[in-house]
């Protein structure tokens, strides 16, 4: 057994060793860590049989780190990643920007992927997360962009300001806090922004909604929802079983956090 499969043995053994019959709640947070399991043995095989490079999708070919900082790995190798966002970002990579604000950048999935198909664009990635800065580092490196990528950690809304005479696409992705830092009325350099923003805290927080409201009257707004659809398979995945064809593509979600795509008028 692998040490993957040895925790996992562990923590199995310990939610079935109570002596009362575990609740739905239980059962359902099991079902989610042997889901991540599976994924996780899979996402290996993938990096063993076809390596760490992007196969698919806007960001065909960039190389990937071996480990992310967060989430799930094997939809940023098949490129299947975000699915919803392919499109806007293709649009967004034609027209071209000045500079792309990546807040929240993990990896740099996002950060160094815009950077290789934005040769003109200097990039400006943030995270509070050393290890995910240092990641974005050598993500930068493996793919040639180092030279265009700014790396650093906390953005605060005032900070928008230093982008105020340039075109700038801000893509925002911080667990909760864009509620705070996104806001049109305290960082006016926003209304001239093109956004695009994962939401967080589910349907009972309306983060999607204030986020909306904010931004209704100086930004054409997108709702943009989860939507999931059978990348192109190596041979070997093709043989897989549709249940572990299903789990490669999972992106670990626990609730709906549909993006918002926000363009000046």
């Amino acid at each position: 057994m692998t040490t993957l499969d040895h925790t996992m043995d562990r923590l199995l053994r310990c939610a079935l060793a109570k002596p009362e019959p575990l609740s739905r709640q239980e059962l359902e947070g099991i079902l989610r860590l042997m889901g991540k399991w599976r994924h996780q043995l899979i996402s290996n095989t993938i990096m063993q049989l076809d390596g760490l490079v992007v196969q698919g999708g806007p960001f065909v070919g960039m190389r990937l780190p071996p480990n992310n900082t967060e989430g799930c790995h094997a939809p940023k190798l098949l490129g299947c990643y975000e699915e919803a966002l392919h499109p806007h970002l293709e649009k967004f990579i034609a027209r071209g920007f000045d500079a792309v604000l990546n807040i929240g950048c993990a990896e740099g999935y996002y950060a160094i992927g815009m950077a290789r198909r934005m040769p003109n664009t200097k990039i400006f990635a943030h995270d509070l997360n050393e290890y995910a800065q240092k990641t974005c580092r050598s993500m930068a490196e493996l793919n040639d962009v180092a030279d265009r990528t700014m790396i650093d950690g906390l953005f605060s809304g005032g900070d928008f300001e230093r982008f105020a005479a340039l075109d700038t696409l801000v893509m925002v992705d911080i667990e909760g806090a864009e509620e705070a830092l996104l806001d049109p009325e305290a960082f006016h350099a926003l209304r001239r922004m093109t956004i695009v923003v994962e939401c967080h805290g589910g349907p009972t927080r309306g983060t999607t909604e204030t986020l909306t409201a904010r931004f209704q009257p100086t930004h054409h707004v997108t709702r943009l929802d989860q939507t999931y659809s059978q990348p192109k398979l190596s041979p070997w995945m093709r043989d897989l079983g549709h249940m572990d064809q299903l789990l490669a593509i999972w992106e670990w979600r626990g609730e709906p956090t549909p993006w918002l795509v926000l363009e000046p008028l």
